[in-house]
């Protein structure tokens, strides 16, 4: 059943998508969206460690498993089932990540990661502005953008491939929301003309 709060992810999916209704944007996003995580994972290899552990492979418990920690556990609060798949999907991040990291070392890394990081968010500028002609969802809250964008589209993903829902009713519900908030957005955007 829905949540309230920090965990409502009817109020979160319905603000994300929002700014993220048409195909060809979604289709981008979901493209773009993990490999933004995932080489975030790789830079984040290189911030100190805060809990020294040894662990096998190279692997630390720093910044970027922190970061890893607080989307999986967001993730499952948010809904059980798919959120237990992408935290797992972080974690592979995180693992994977770091493994990249430690055999690039900075001075190449850091390039890769800027290379993707800036072809990634470049093509979701362009979902945004040829394709959705509305600005992204992170220029209104950069917090939730940034948190969501995995999650929305791994959900994205099993509702189109298996119709997954978290629970009866959250698709239409969500509909509603998203299209009434499009509406909205529409209405005073063309006041703003007048």
């Amino acid at each position: 059943m829905a949540k309230i709060g920090l965990f409502d992810l009817e109020k979160h999916f319905s603000f994300y998508g929002a700014y993220h209704s048409n195909p060809v944007n979604i289709f981008i996003h979901m493209l773009f969206v993990w490999p933004i995580l995932f080489t975030s994972s790789v830079i984040l290899y290189f911030t100190p460690t805060l809990v020294h552990v040894s662990l096998p492979n190279n692997l630390v418990f720093n910044y970027g498993f922190l970061l890893t920690v607080i989307y999986a556990g967001f993730y499952v609060c948010l809904d059980v089932k798919a959120g237990s798949l992408a935290g797992l999907l972080c974690f592979i991040c995180w693992v994977f990540g770091s493994f990249l990291a430690h055999h690039l070392g900075f001075s190449l890394a850091w390039k890769v990661v800027l290379a993707a990081q800036l072809f990634c968010w470049t093509g979701q500028f362009i979902g945004h502005g040829v394709f959705e002609k509305r600005a992204p969802a992170l220029l209104d809250n950069l917090t939730q953008a940034f948190l969501m964008a995995p999650f929305f589209v791994l959900l994205e993903a099993l509702q189109m491939a298996f119709g997954y829902e978290p629970y009866p009713g959250f698709h239409a519900r969500v509909k509603a929301k998203v299209d009434a908030n499009i509406k909205e957005w529409k209405e005073s955007k063309q006041k703003k003309k007048l």
